[in-house]
């Protein structure tokens, strides 16, 4: 039995040749925005580091903001429409631009620690 449900995705983070952390998307959290990414997976792209507690990586979504915040914890995943980025947070952070929340990371947050620029980030639905 598949452990994601319709509000709720069962995802895998890779940092290629490095580590694999599990992720959920959550529908309820951005209704339009989760969709949007679903259906544009797999997705892959190169780590930016912005300071020392956000990590992302841009791909060619176009979704405007959903439900905005600026207050994000640590283990959260969020979509930064200007650029198309998705964002994972490895501490708690008050963010100077409004992000789409998106989801939770389950796994070993701690190895996004070790996430250099240019390492490859790729999203994509775990299979059984």
């Amino acid at each position: 039995m598949s452990v994601s449900s319709v509000s709720k995705k069962h995802l895998i983070l890779e940092i290629r040749d490095k580590a694999k952390i599990s992720c959920d998307l959550k529908r309820h959290l951005s209704p339009r925005t989760v969709g949007t990414i679903m259906r544009s997976l797999p997705l892959e792209g190169n780590a930016h580091l912005l300071g020392k507690s956000i990590l992302y990586f841009e791909t060619t979504i176009d979704s405007g903001t959903e439900r905005a915040r600026s207050e994000f914890k640590k283990g959260d995943v969020a979509f930064l429409p200007s650029t198309g980025s998705v964002c994972f947070f490895i501490n708690d952070v008050t963010s100077g631009k409004t992000m789409t929340p998106i989801g939770k990371l389950t796994g070993n947050i701690d190895a996004l620690k070790d996430v250099k620029s240019g390492d490859i980030f790729c999203i994509y639905e775990e299979t059984t």
